[in-house]
């Protein structure tokens, strides 16, 4: 029977309902479970296209009996194309209100209502809609499934995920531009509904530097089933049920034998690591062969196997950025891992000195920003950089401190706020106190200060202090300062916080 409803029912309690996972379409990979579920049931639903037919109940069909109520849940609308007043949404908002009533009238005459999902029904399937709908109203079990993301591993032979590798699921019906980021920063990645987003998948992975890797899966476990490297498919031959896979790199093909050749990519890490990280950032730590840099910084990301770490002190910077350039010169993909911004006071400088050596012309280099630590403390503080600012080292080691004390007056003089980067050291000591008694002399004593140390770590400590109290034995290399212009205000909020910002109108 199909479609019947408000029939008597056996008994007057309430039905139960079951969310049924079929799996990914061969009924040999049903579950004992959703046999059982679909024996137990009175009423079997199930969605549909206006054509009428079900995958779903084709995995299912030699479990229904002639005595089966069936429930053909038709879908309005198959593009999202409508004249419907709430839109797309709206037409499918209203088609599942309606469905969870037909299911619900089954359920309030004591029939047990089978959903039958393919493969998992709370993972992107149209379950889910009911069962938000009825679930709080009726005893509900939800009986998983297998997957299309296991199934077509599974097809691929290939590992999906290993050790501490991440794994993404993300749908290609997103932007072309938050594909291609969410694409570069993880290890493995499955990409659900292709067809007609497969052009911007394609191109997101070619984007990302993982168009080689990718894998495609169509119609895993069903008939008419392909599989294969992504790059070689045909865009116009892809439907809807067919994924992108980017499987476990762990003991995967040796760089040596890479069809593209070697680069350095730059990266800057923000002041504290992977909650700074920007996603291309990610993504070059993720793709990268080898990882040089400064031990400190080195430790901020987390290990890979097959990736190679080469750590050195950080007084070496030419060295070891001679060091990234002749890896890549032989065909490795390596990340320079640097602190905040790499191209503030940190390795890109060092990076593209020596590659601007003809040895290392043809090497290709590219740099990716990072957040700064003067931005880092600045929002932690407020918005003391909100207008014009100057960015200066107070370090004294590859300048002289004339020089320094040279930049500092020109800058104060014109009213900036100062960003003062490496203010001491345990071989530094008299720079804070020299910095201070010189700006003390162009700027009023109750100019606010923000002295933020370890920001983004576990002794983080941001304070507004004024210049006059600023105590220069309390800043060390992990202090960054911040010192306001004439116009920067510094407010004690409800809470007893200080924040300072700089207005964008000059008073």
């Amino acid at each position: 029977m199909t479609g019947v409803t408000g029939m008597t029912g056996v008994s007057g309690m309430s039905g139960k309902l079951y969310g049924v996972g079929l799996g990914p379409g061969d009924p040999d990979l049903m579950t004992v479970a959703a046999v059982r579920a679909i024996a137990a049931a009175d009423v079997i639903a199930y969605h549909s296209a206006r054509h009428g037919r079900s995958i779903a109940r084709s995995i299912a069909a030699e479990h229904i009996r002639e005595d089966h109520i069936e429930e053909r849940l038709m879908y309005p609308l198959t593009v999202e194309t409508t004249d419907h007043p709430g839109g797309y949404r709206g037409a499918l908002n209203d088609f599942y209100e309606e469905a969870s009533a037909r299911l619900a009238a089954h359920l309030d005459a004591g029939r047990t209502v089978a959903v039958l999902a393919e493969g998992d029904p709370l993972f992107y399937g149209s379950y889910q809609h009911m069962h938000k709908r009825l679930a709080h109203r009726y005893e509900t079990e939800v009986i998983p499934g297998v997957t299309s993301v296991s199934a077509a591993a599974a097809r691929l032979g290939e590992p999906l995920c290993e050790a501490e590798e991440v794994l993404t699921i993300i749908p290609g019906t997103l932007p072309e531009d938050e594909l291609t980021a969410r694409l570069a920063a993880t290890d493995s990645a499955v990409v659900m509904k292709l067809g007609r987003t497969f052009p911007a998948v394609r191109s997101a992975l070619e984007r990302a530097g993982r168009l080689e890797d990718a894998r495609y899966v169509e119609r895993a476990f069903m008939a008419g089933e392909r599989t294969g490297a992504l790059a070689d498919v045909d865009p116009e031959s892809v439907p809807y049920f067919s994924v992108a896979v980017l499987p476990s790199r762990i003991d995967a093909e040796a760089p040596a034998s890479r069809e593209t050749g070697g680069e350095v990519v730059v990266v800057g890490t923000g002041p504290a690591g992977a909650p700074w990280l920007t996603p291309e950032s990610r993504g070059a730590l993720v793709n990268a062969d080898d990882l040089v840099g400064y031990t400190t910084y080195l430790d901020r990301v987390p290990v890979r196997p097959g990736q190679n770490r080469h750590g050195s002190d950080n007084k070496v910077e030419s060295e070891r950025a001679e060091f990234a350039l002749d890896l890549a010169r032989r065909g490795r993909r390596v990340a320079v891992v640097s602190g905040g911004d790499p191209g503030v006071f940190a390795m890109a400088t060092a990076v593209l000195e020596v590659a601007s050596e003809p040895a290392y012309a043809d090497v290709p280099v590219r740099v990716l920003p990072g957040v700064t630590a003067a931005n880092a403390a600045a929002a932690k503080a407020g918005a003391p950089l909100g207008h014009d600012y100057a960015t200066i080292s107070l370090s004294d080691r590859l300048k002289p401190w004339d020089v320094i004390a040279e930049r500092l007056r020109a800058a104060a003089g014109a009213d900036l706020v100062l960003a003062l980067y490496n203010p001491g050291s345990k071989s530094r000591t008299h720079q804070v106190a020299a910095a201070r008694e010189l700006l003390l002399e162009l700027r009023s004593p109750e100019t606010p200060v923000v002295v933020a140390r370890d920001v983004g770590g576990p002794e983080e400590s941001v304070r507004v202090v004024t210049l006059k109290t600023l105590e220069p034995s309390e800043v060390d290399m992990r202090t960054l300062l911040l010192i306001g212009s004439s116009q920067t205000r510094a407010v004690e909020r409800g809470d007893g916080r200080t924040i300072a910002w700089t207005p964008r109108r000059y008073g």
